[in-house]
């Protein structure tokens, strides 16, 4: 069967950065649904249509077509007195955004006189990203999964 629009795919992927520094991979494979549902990169998806089990892609995307470029407003200097006491390099808080009301998630990224920086950037914004994938299984969705928009079962999303 070949992937085409309303199958679910599920490939094992590996992400590099222009390095080719591993940066992701998968230790149990992902399940998608195909077709513009955006339950995968768009340029991983059109790459993997017609694909079967066994083929394997090769993309490299710019960070308009992956991850997105690093947005200045979303990094913010704060006192350190508005977070916990163990406020550390790496920790993660949420946050809401005061002009769409959307719950950021902010990773502090440095803490340095009596402030902390913290990025709601995607951790991987402004990379070049390889992602390498092979297909494992490629099977016709059920009518519930393409009303739902993703795929369901064993490793897609669960209700």
């Amino acid at each position: 069967m070949q992937i085409a629009k309303n199958t679910v795919v599920t490939l094992h992927y590996e992400m590099f950065d222009a390095d080719n520094t591993l940066l992701d991979k998968t230790e149990e494979p992902i399940s998608y649904l195909h077709g513009g549902y955006d339950g995968i990169f768009p340029l991983v998806e059109e790459a993997l249509q017609g694909k079967a089990v066994g083929d394997s892609i090769d993309v490299k995307m710019e960070p308009d077509d992956a991850f997105g470029t690093p947005e200045e407003e979303l990094v913010r200097v704060e006192p350190l007195d508005v977070f916990p006491a163990d406020v550390e390099v790496g920790m993660m808080f949420e946050a809401d955004d005061p002009e769409t009301g959307d719950v950021l998630l902010f990773r502090v990224t440095d803490i340095a006189d009596g402030k902390a920086v913290v990025d709601a950037n995607h951790p991987l914004a402004g990379l070049t990203i390889r992602f390498v994938a092979k297909v494992v299984e490629v099977r016709a969705a059920s009518a519930d999964e393409v009303s739902h928009g993703h795929a369901h079962g064993e490793h897609g999303h669960h209700h």
